[in-house]
């Protein structure tokens, strides 16, 4: 990277294609494991609900841990923080990746297999989130103030991408052995594939890296998870001051909290059972609805990318009405994907449900950027950002606990839930309502 702030990521830069791989490669491992681990789980005949808990605790250790490496690398150096993050990545997949292998091949028991994965998964929500608030300092500190803007946001895009790619590369990354009598690789070959990118890019950052960036801070970002696209939240927390502080039952943001909170449950309970719904729908072994899973998954990144990237520039929809839109269209969307029998039934369900998360939850962050004035915007984008990372700690575990008791409820509990929100939303949204925390003019 050049030492001027104000060239410096002009046109292609090295150093920042760097910075955007690391953070593309950090979301498409995640993802990309979570694709395959429907099919392991029921391979290896462990209970849906355990593969669900797997992914709830990565997940709440990063929400708590994130803000934390966020305030720390102010201290401890933007690249150390970078190299840890990317560290905990490569060692929690390579670790992931061993001990499916191991219970693959029978030389663990599946559930002590299991349990030992559950240990790998603790190390990337407790360090695999340094890396993103790292990055976003160092692209910060070294952008001018009006380039910051549009650096991060290219970066974000990184993270975005990275849930979409994951799912997609994850079918074509599942091995046999590698050589003739060899231990089976199987379902577990994304976890080291990924675990290999990520120490080709620890020595990329050890050799090209500078050593320590001083004068801008990076903010916490969202856990990486199929259907956790980024609304921009985690840009504003960056750049945006943080002079009042919000706090989340703050009267003018509150009915907006509640909106993405629950929207989020919603959307983290569908997209984490889908796996197994495509699985017993299609009647397909594990290792045969990688494939359609894929299809389906893509289908669901590509609406809400449709959405977030078309449409809503498109349309020029407000907070409020984007909110309204997307409940009703993601709740019409859940019951056909939990009434489907049939890949095409459950990819356009599932790309319905999708499109309607899509336009919701940049509303959802764009009410509250509007419910506050311009001195809280960096403190409100946090608690955003936290809202939508809340969402995916409880919601795989709950959708998935709800399709074991019968396989359409998660869908129809969403669903139920995204009506009785969008009534909520028609009362406490009304743009003349104060409390609501957006004025007529907005």
């Amino acid at each position: 990277m050049g030492p001027k702030p104000s060239s410096a990521f002009r046109g292609i830069d090295p150093g920042f294609s760097l910075l955007f791989v690391v953070m593309l490669a950090i979301a498409a491992g995640n993802t990309a494991l979570q694709s395959v681990l429907p099919a392991l789980g029921r391979s290896m005949g462990v209970a849906d609900s355990v593969v669900a808990a797997v992914f709830s605790v990565s997940a709440l250790l990063w929400v708590i841990a994130a803000p934390y490496w966020a305030h720390r690398s102010d201290r401890q150096g933007r690249r150390a923080m970078v190299l840890l993050g990317v560290g905990g990545f490569s060692v929690s997949l390579f670790l992931c990746g061993l001990f499916l292998a191991m219970g693959i091949n029978g030389w663990l028991a599946p559930t002590t297999a299991f349990a030992a994965f559950v240990g790998g998964r603790v190390i990337y929500g407790t360090f695999g989130s340094a890396a993103p608030p790292a990055v976003q300092a160092i692209v910060a500190g070294r952008t001018s103030r009006s380039e910051r803007t549009r650096a991060l946001t290219l970066l974000a895009s990184a993270f975005g991408l990275g849930t979409i790619l994951g799912p997609a590369l994850a079918p074509w990354l599942v091995m046999g052995s590698l050589w003739p009598g060899g231990p089976e690789i199987g379902l577990s070959g994304p976890a080291f594939v990924f675990s290999g990118c990520g120490l080709l890019l620890l020595a990329a950052i050890a050799r090209y890296l500078p050593r320590e960036e001083h004068g801008a801070h990076g903010a916490a970002a969202s856990y990486p998870s199929i259907g956790g696209q980024g609304t921009g939240a985690t840009v504003t927390a960056a750049t945006a001051p943080h002079s009042e502080k919000i706090g989340y039952f703050d009267p003018r943001i509150r009915a907006w909290m509640i909106t993405g909170l629950v929207m989020g449950h919603a959307q983290a309970m569908t997209g984490q059972a889908i796996g197994f719904l495509v699985i017993d729908r299609l009647g397909m072994t594990p290792a045969e609805a990688l494939g359609p899973t894929g299809i389906v998954l893509m289908m669901g990144a590509g609406s809400a990318l449709l959405a977030q990237w078309g449409l809503i520039p498109m349309l020029d929809l407000r907070p409020r009405a984007l909110v309204m839109v997307g409940l009703g269209v993601a709740a019409l969307g859940a019951v056909l994907t939990g009434s489907a029998t049939t890949l095409y039934g459950l990819a356009t369900g599932y790309a319905l449900a999708s499109l309607g998360f899509g336009f919701a939850r940049p509303g959802f962050t764009a009410g509250s950027s509007l419910a506050v004035g311009p001195e809280a915007q960096g403190s409100v984008a946090g608690r955003v950002t936290s809202i939508n990372g809340a969402a995916f700690v409880l919601g795989p575990s709950l959708g998935v606990g709800m399709y074991e008791l019968w396989r359409p409820l998660p869908y129809l509990f969403a669903a139920a839930g995204l009506v009785l929100l969008l009534a909520y939303c028609w009362y406490r949204l009304n743009p003349s309502d104060r409390a609501a925390g957006a004025s007529p003019e907005r």
